[in-house]
């Protein structure tokens, strides 16, 4: 296994941040890494790299471990970190020989200029950090993790600030980098995680609560029909739980609901009856497919009748 993760807990005064963590990534694998803002995965992410110490547990990349053998994991590992610390006073050439000498890479200006026609910088090699946009920027992020041609690349939101033709390069990138290497990538762009995945894992306030192949997770779920409704304005509409059929019904903004169902009758007529009862308004109401996105949210959703 490239990524071993045992146990690895990590707590901040009275938080537990992540909590007895298990998980294994192959070599050549690309494992979508999903959860909630503050679920912890930047923080296993940054145990991973050994930017932070676990509290309890471990972790071991190509064999080594984060604790012990801290510069070796450092070899193996290239890092975009969800902040993409960046030395916006260097021209972008001028930083990748930095990085270049740091990790004593052979060659460097060949791979230098590989890189910047891979991560598709060649217009903008010679500029300042601090002139380029916020896309090109993780470009520059990403051509430093990719430098030292290491075998594990973790990659924290890789496409935060790419426009759409950028996203589709760099999902291309990842997908070719994923064919020899292994990646681990968290990101919030569901279907990002349905185009280059091989499986996913999901966390919910620092545990585990998935870990399966694309193909298996959407399988979770079968036999549940995914109705979206949406309504003018903001009602009381807990009456919909009381409808035959219906399993589950999440609030997703203030006049926003999906409706898990079973598929042995067609709901809609009966949800079209309620709001007709109840004097709702419907603007939009559709069967949808079953995705990763719907998939997350029922994983990893709260009760709050305030959404």
């Amino acid at each position: 296994m490239s990524v071993i993760v045992s146990n690895l807990t990590k707590t901040f005064g009275d938080q537990r941040v992540v909590d007895d963590l298990s998980f294994e990534v192959k070599p050549g694998e690309i494992l979508g890494f999903l959860g909630p803002n503050g679920a912890g995965k930047s923080t296993t992410m940054k145990m991973i790299t050994t930017y932070l110490q676990p509290t309890s547990g471990t972790a071991t990349v190509c064999g080594h471990d984060v604790i012990k053998d801290q510069m070796d994991v450092r070899h193996h590992i290239g890092y975009l970190p969800e902040h993409n610390p960046l030395y916006k006073d260097m021209y972008i050439k001028e930083y990748l020989q930095f990085v270049a000498r740091i990790h004593k890479v052979d060659n460097a200006q060949n791979r230098i200029v590989e890189l910047i026609e891979t991560t598709g910088l060649q217009k903008e090699q010679h500029k300042l950090i601090s002139s380029i946009s916020k896309g090109y920027r993780q470009r520059v992020g990403l051509a430093q993790a990719l430098l030292h041609d290491p075998d594990v690349i973790i990659l924290d939101e890789p496409t935060s600030g790419l426009d759409m033709n950028q996203l589709i390069e760099i999902r291309a990138l990842i997908k070719k980098l994923g064919e020899t290497k292994t990646v681990i990538f968290s990101t919030h762009i569901m279907q990002e995680v349905q185009a280059l995945c091989d499986r996913v894992i999901i966390i919910n306030e620092g545990k585990l609560v998935a870990d399966d192949p694309i193909d298996m997770l959407q399988k979770r779920l079968k036999g549940e029909d995914v109705i979206y409704l949406e309504l003018d304005k903001k009602y009381d509409a807990s009456a919909l739980e009381s409808i035959n059929g219906v399993n589950s019904v999440t609030r997703v903004s203030p006049t926003e609901y999906v409706i898990g169902a079973n598929n042995v009758t067609d709901i809609r007529p009966n949800i079209f009856h309620l709001a007709t009862q109840q004097n709702w308004v419907i603007l939009e109401m559709r069967r949808e497919q079953k995705n990763v996105e719907y998939i997350f949210q029922q994983l990893t959703k709260k009760q709050n009748a305030d959404v």
